[in-house]
């Protein structure tokens, strides 16, 4: 799902400078379509970051924040759980266990077991 957090631009010699208020946190573009991209990662790493944390997500603000001279306030979208399936690639061992037949005849064809599981798992929770 989608959240909308708003996040304060500040121009400077190398681009811009970005804001999230709601996680108090800052990064930087080379042009406004690179800052706001940048602020979407950003927000998204420390999201799933605190999600790991066991920690609750910020609530987005719903009003944009009131700005300095020179400086654009906008929201970035975000979607935390699209960003972990792109960039949480760690894997993790699991022990399974299937009758010997099939596993004889996997290793005889050279069957990758953890890629027909990834792929199973894919298939059966409509993952792409």
């Amino acid at each position: 799902m989608k959240t909308a957090y708003p996040i304060i631009l500040t121009p400077n010699e190398g681009g811009y400078l970005v804001y999230a208020p709601d996680f108090n946190i800052n990064t930087e573009g080379r042009d406004l379509a690179d800052a706001m991209e940048m602020a979407a990662d950003a927000i998204s790493l420390c999201g799933i970051t605190l999600q790991d944390m066991g920690q609750e997500l910020p609530p987005a603000s719903s009003a944009l924040p009131k700005c300095g001279e020179g400086e654009i306030a906008v929201f970035a979208l975000v979607d935390f759980d699209a960003y972990r399936r792109a960039n949480d690639m760690r894997a993790v061992r699991k022990n399974v266990t299937i009758p010997n037949y099939l596993n004889e005849l996997a290793v005889k064809a050279g069957i990758n077991f953890s890629q027909v599981l990834q792929e199973g798992l894919k298939q059966c929770l409509g993952v792409p």
